[in-house]
């Protein structure tokens, strides 16, 4: 799926920030590609963009609606129809990272028919996969993989392709998730990939390419997760990584959402991806460790991740306070 910049996100009347995680992701990482938000009555969070209504956003050029809240069970609300249908009059291709589909509505789905215009259904890809092949594949490809869920392997991922491109390295972000896809402009939601095809997604997601280029293939889940590890080794297989990045939450006490669920150590994660890893390229090497620190001050986070090099003897940061510079310097350029 190949969604159309410049963006106008949509946050309804939003309250909690991390209910619009697909809003501020774009904003955060794609400043460039949006024109500005979009609430009503009763929100009270923001990306920081520019506050505007559609016609506005129209008039500015922008090429996609985006509904950058979710909520629980991902549900649609008839409420936020009236707003879709005006997007759409206004010239607008609609984007969706909810498990409800637009397309299964009837009132929406005419009428975007009719004007020609995209309903996107970022959750539901629409191509069509082969299985893995395992084929060696031209170009190189970096994986980032998790201790745990929701650790930070997207932002990870996508300040290493900022670090790579401004230092004239030639590498492109390739997004497995709703947040990704939207922020790259295209990819494959790989959880609603049927098992069997995750790993040919993953071949085709990530082709033969010039032998210089990097992917940077944007991890899911988590091999040590009960409820996610499946999609975690589609992953791993269809990647072919040449180098992994694994990513770790300081402070976590259990597998999110588990609580009976213990977290694996940073060496048993090593040693498990690699494994994995390796039944498509067995040179694949974990090459440093990506750690969101925020659950404690910044004096802190680095001096855990200083001790962390030193017991690892690979550089191990925080992204977002310490740069990935010394991740990205183990990477065979």
């Amino acid at each position: 799926m190949i969604i159309q910049a410049p963006y106008l996100v949509f946050l309804g009347d939003a309250t909690d920030k991390l209910s619009i995680k697909m809003a501020q992701g774009v904003a955060d990482w794609r400043t460039q590609h949006c024109v500005g938000e979009m609430s009503v009555s009763g929100c009270s969070v923001t990306t920081g963009l520019k506050q505007m209504d559609i016609t506005t956003a129209a008039s500015l050029g922008a090429k996609t609606f985006v509904l950058g809240f979710a909520n629980s069970g991902g549900y649609l609300e008839p409420k936020w129809h009236p707003y879709i249908q005006t997007a759409l009059r206004a010239g607008m291709d609609v984007v969706s990272g909810l498990h409800d589909r637009l397309t299964d509505i009837d009132d929406i789905r005419l009428l975007a028919t009719q004007l020609n215009k995209q309903l996107i259904d970022i959750r539901h890809p629409q191509a069509k996969f082969q299985t893995g092949t395992g084929v060696k594949r031209s170009g190189k490809r970096l994986l980032t993989v998790g201790t745990d869920c929701s650790v930070g392997k997207m932002y990870t991922s996508l300040a290493i392709e900022k670090h790579l491109q401004a230092s004239g390295v030639s590498a492109t972000i390739k997004a497995t998730g709703q947040c990704g896809i939207l922020i790259a402009g295209e990819g494959v939601a790989i959880d609603c990939v049927a098992s069997d095809f995750i790993s040919g997604a993953v071949e085709q997601l990530s082709p033969s390419t010039k032998a210089a280029h990097w992917d940077i293939i944007e991890g899911q889940g988590s091999l040590s997760h009960p409820a996610f590890a499946g999609v975690s080794l589609g992953l791993l297989h269809g990647a072919q990584p040449d180098a992994l990045i694994v990513c770790h939450a300081l402070g976590r006490s259990h597998m999110r959402g588990l609580p009976d669920q213990s977290l694996p150590t940073i060496q048993q994660t090593i040693a498990n991806n690699e494994q994995a890893a390796r039944l498509t390229n067995p040179n694949a090497t974990v090459i440093g460790v990506s750690v969101n620190t925020s659950s404690v001050s910044k004096e802190d986070g680095v001096a855990y991740c200083e001790r962390l090099t030193e017991a690892l003897g690979m550089p191990c940061v925080d992204p977002l306070r310490m740069g990935v510079e010394a991740l990205v310097a183990g990477l065979p350029l």
